[in-house]
């Protein structure tokens, strides 16, 4: 049983970090990549981290909120390019009922992970005592983000998928004071914290996973789930009957998605 466990990770890991699950689907907004400007932001902590930005068209008085999108495993790299290989979120934004918004979209390198965990656990896990380097920086650049008086604090939501889907538990039980809404993608939590933690129970949630996913177990989104909302968190579940790994184009050019995250708003 060990030897299978281990060949079983290794087996899904290479699947992962090839992108051989998270690049099947080509680019629904490729005409918008260009409008993000390319920013290589140096931490005051150490480390560079790579991320795109879109400001939106500005009105004099207005503030908007702010998008943050973490890439799967796939899209890692350097060339602050490849997160835009599954860039089905832009429906947010640039879909038919989309809204102006900030958005970020950092770039993770290939040697690291939003959140630093074994993707290959089916049920849970413990939350790492620190966040990734990559992650860190998120929240760093954030803070300098938030100076800019045209972003709304009270609107910061977080998405991810695949590898992003686990950064954005991982997001969420870390700085729960800097979201607004969450929205993981074929992802996997602690559900531990997600179950006893306080903090997040003003702070609404929507889950998507695929049933058929062969690279993220579908129990992961299940239990996150489960465990939000015997936390009182008001917390939506999507599960896509035979839909594989790539459940995310589905859940962003979901309807009611758009409405549903821009009404959101922190409650402090």
């Amino acid at each position: 049983m060990k030897i299978f466990m281990s060949r079983l990770t290794l087996f899904i890991a290479c699947c992962l970090a090839s992108g051989a699950f998270s690049s099947a689907d080509a680019a629904q907004f490729p005409d918008k990549h260009a409008l993000f400007e390319k920013v290589a932001w140096n931490s005051s902590s150490g480390g560079v981290l790579l991320y795109r930005m879109y400001s939106p068209e500005l009105k004099p008085g207005e503030k908007y909120p702010l998008i943050i999108f973490l890439h799967g495993a796939g899209e890692r790299g350097s060339n602050n390019e490849t997160q835009f290989i599954q860039d089905h979120f832009l429906n947010l934004v640039f879909g038919e009922k989309g809204q102006p918004a900030f958005v970020i979209v950092p770039q993770c390198p290939v040697e690291k992970r939003w959140c630093e965990v074994d993707w290959s656990i089916r049920t849970t896990h413990e939350t790492p005592e620190t966040p990734s380097d990559p992650l860190r920086m998120v929240y760093e650049l954030l803070q300098e983000l938030k100076k800019n008086a045209a972003i709304d604090a009270d609107r910061i939501y977080i998405t991810g998928l695949s590898m992003g889907g686990f950064g954005t538990f991982d997001f969420l039980v870390r700085y729960p004071e800097e979201v607004a809404a969450a929205v993981p993608v074929c992802g996997g939590g602690d559900n531990e914290k997600l179950r006893t933690m306080p903090e997040l129970k003003s702070i609404p949630v929507w889950i998507f996973h695929g049933d058929a996913d062969g690279a993220v177990a579908p129990d992961r989104s299940r239990g996150a789930f489960k465990a939000l909302k015997e936390n009182g968190v008001d917390v939506t579940y999507t599960e896509y009957p035979n839909v594989g790994h790539n459940s995310w184009v589905r859940a962003y050019n979901t309807d009611e998605l758009v409405d549903w995250l821009f009404k959101q708003r922190k409650v402090r």
